[in-house]
């Protein structure tokens, strides 16, 4: 069955006068813009782009003055779409149009079901330049853009997906949008999405989307030290879990065990892990060398189990924990007010040997900060006493700092993270996130482009600016951190 869109042309004449008119108001609008050059003040802009664009809608409703017929198919179905189009249009705005229409005016084109379904809306843009978009269109109009060679459709779609990656779906589309950038190998749309899915990943592994993870995502994940979650136990439960439900091969369960931080699990639960489960006991003689290395960690200092084991790899670097062993949340109501200060307390290191011990923190907040370089400067001169300050020139500063000092810190670094918090459409993900080191107490890039003096502010959640502080231990002897 065949389906229209738009008439048969009444005459070729018809087309001819449409497009020399446009060629005629675009010349006549250069020569406006033109004049307004000369700053005479009897020049006025005339903008008729609007009605423009109207009628050029209408040529392809109505097929008016149409040159050029589309037929698309779809494998798996006899209907077939038809476009009554305008070559001119189309190859303006895709070359792969401009070399397939070169000496023929049909053509028969062949597309997935969800790309035929949008091909209207696709065509309506080469004409008009305006789409709308729903989250689950973006990768089939994505494809479109790709495979004709649309470049400001494809930047406008990627841009899109990458500044929806918060937004709320039933299935989760977040991890279909990474794996659709891989196949297509956009490098950008990637690593927003794998950033992402890093920062929120108990919120991904806790929904419907991890079962759709790829086994590549999974072991990228797992390697990452900056993944935001509440503890190692929660991945290693995620893990099993996607193990159960995928059933992939030894070699690749193996792989993925040996990729869980055993270290930074108390030793309790790597008992019970041990017992109840099925995938470690299956696979018991793979990582046990990782689960008597992670038991003698926990027995002992670090510092003197550095003395005998190499800890220069990531098994021994917390990932983000959002339990309250290394961190706290930090809701700061109206943030641009003045300064907040306040304290917490994280557990001294990982190991087991370290747990009754713990490190006091002091975090102080400031919304309008001067560097050195912008403060007020004094001088003899009565004109030149004080520089003229605006409250825009200060920026955030966030200073985190031990309370005391220890000898139990011998040894031990503490790299520090401070996550932000936005809302979209009802639920809170994290979208940025700062880290420095021991180093420097503060953040140098810390909210560098958030105006909080705007309730509407996407740093803000009802005019509340959420954090999370999270301290991690890093021995000295870790030089090289992988992420």
């Amino acid at each position: 069955m065949a389906k229209g869109t738009g008439v048969r042309p009444a005459t070729p004449r018809r087309w001819t006068y449409s497009f020399a008119a446009v060629s005629l108001l675009c010349l006549a609008v250069q020569a406006v813009q033109k004049a307004d050059l000369t700053g005479d003040s009897t020049v006025a802009t005339i903008n008729h782009s609007m009605s423009l664009l109207q009628r050029l809608q209408e040529l392809l409703h109505n097929g008016n003055a149409s040159d050029t017929t589309l037929r698309v198919r779809t494998s798996g179905s006899d209907e077939i779409k038809v476009f009554h189009t305008h070559q001119l249009m189309l190859s303006l705005q895709s070359e792969i149009f401009e070399s397939l229409l070169h000496n023929q005016t049909i053509l028969t084109l062949h597309e997935p079901p969800d790309s035929a379904a949008l091909f209207e809306k696709f065509i309506r843009y080469l004409y008009c330049g305006e789409i709308s978009i729903l989250l689950h269109q973006a990768i089939p109009l994505h494809r479109l853009a790709s495979k004709y060679r649309v470049s400001s459709l494809q930047r406008g779609v990627s841009e899109y997906m990458k500044s929806r990656l918060a937004s709320d779906s039933n299935q989760g589309h977040v991890v279909g949008w990474y794996h659709y950038a891989v196949r297509i190998g956009d490098e950008a749309l990637q690593e927003s999405c794998l950033q992402f899915l890093a920062w929120n990943l108990s919120a991904v592994m806790g929904s419907a989307e991890w079962a759709s993870v790829s086994i590549d995502l999974l072991l990228l994940l797992l390697e990452r030290s900056d993944l935001v979650l509440q503890s190692e136990l929660e991945l290693y439960t995620a893990v099993e879990e996607w193990i159960a439900t995928h059933k992939p091969e030894d070699p690749v369960v193996e792989k993925m065990l040996r990729s869980l931080r055993y270290p930074m699990i108390s030793p309790s639960h790597l008992f019970h892990l041990q017992k109840q489960s099925l995938v470690m006991m299956k696979h018991y003689n793979v990582v046990q060398d990782l689960l008597f290395q992670a038991f003698q960690f926990h027995s002992a200092s670090p510092i003197h189990f550095a003395k005998y084991f190499d800890v220069n790899c990531s098994m021994f670097l917390p990932r983000n924990y959002l339990s309250t062993a290394w961190g706290s949340p930090w809701v700061i109501n109206n943030p641009a007010r003045d300064d907040r200060s306040t304290s917490f307390q994280t557990q001294l290191g990982p190991s087991n040997h370290d747990s009754a011990k713990r490190v006091t923190w002091n975090v102080l907040f400031s919304p309008r900060w001067l560097p050195v370089s912008l403060r007020p400067v004094y001088s003899d001169s009565v004109s030149g006493a004080i520089q003229s300050i605006r409250i825009e020139d200060g920026r955030p500063r966030l200073v985190i700092t031990p309370a005391t000092t220890s000898s139990d810190f011998a040894g031990v670094s503490f790299q520090k993270t401070i996550l932000v918090g936005v809302r979209q459409q009802g639920k809170v993900f994290i979208k940025h996130a700062y880290s420095f080191h021991q180093s420097t107490d503060e953040v140098a890039d810390f909210l560098v482009h958030a105006d909080l003096q705007k309730r509407t502010s996407e740093y803000l959640i009802d005019n509340s600016l959420h954090l999370h502080i999270i301290v991690k231990p890093v021995y000295h002897s870790l030089i090289k951190i992988k992420k």
